[in-house]
């Protein structure tokens, strides 16, 4: 495959993110919030929280972080998981009627996001050479779209808060984030799993 051939799966992949994994889970998670379905609000809960992982390898790119191309390359089969994993949410979302626009959106949503997570998770697996050298064209694709949000989020945040938003800034907050997130996520393998089993509980 070509470096310009690589460069436009890159971005295709990226807006393909930006529509299933971001876009259409914030709408559903706001439209069931409105109608009031419980079992609909606390899978998009759950699915947001794995989801963040993604935007911690984003910040983590953007200051050439190789640890970044690591964790981006494992966020979608965690996201795909994150909506299929759970017994008690599968069973209440099958007892709501499949004709219903919400529950069928919600449907549609779960298989295109995992026909997403197999697209970017075989983009990304061929990224996994940049965590030993981040130098070449594979590597800089994957950075394009994370600098462009963050001169975005350097805009807003010097125009908001007057604030300095650098890559040394937004690099700190990733490994932070990142901390958090594999505490979270062992204290879940380790206790609440064992015990709650595929029951969506407290997580």
């Amino acid at each position: 495959m070509s470096e310009l051939s690589y460069h436009i799966l890159v971005w295709i992949s990226y807006r393909l993110a930006a529509t299933f994994a971001v876009g259409l889970p914030l709408v559903i998670l706001i439209w069931a919030g409105l109608k009031k379905e419980a079992s609909m609000v606390r899978l998009l809960s759950i699915y947001w929280k794995i989801a963040s992982l993604m935007g911690i390898s984003m910040l983590l790119l953007i200051n050439q972080r190789p640890i970044g191309y690591l964790t981006f390359f494992i966020s979608p089969f965690l996201m795909v998981a994150s909506v299929w994993f759970w017994v008690d949410l599968n069973e209440e979302l099958a007892d709501l009627p499949p004709w219903r626009p919400l529950p069928f959106t919600v449907r549609v949503w779960r298989w295109a996001l995992s026909a997403f997570g197999l697209i970017i998770a075989s983009l990304t697996f061929s990224s996994l050479s940049c965590i030993q050298s981040i130098e070449g064209g594979k590597c800089e694709a994957w950075m394009e779209v994370p600098r462009v949000l963050h001169l975005t989020t350097k805009t807003i945040f010097e125009f908001m808060l007057g604030g300095d938003w650098n890559e040394a800034l937004a690099s700190f907050l990733g490994y932070l984030s990142l901390i958090i997130y594999i505490i979270g996520l062992l204290q879940w393998l380790l206790i609440r799993l064992p015990k709650n089993g595929r029951v969506a509980g407290e997580f």
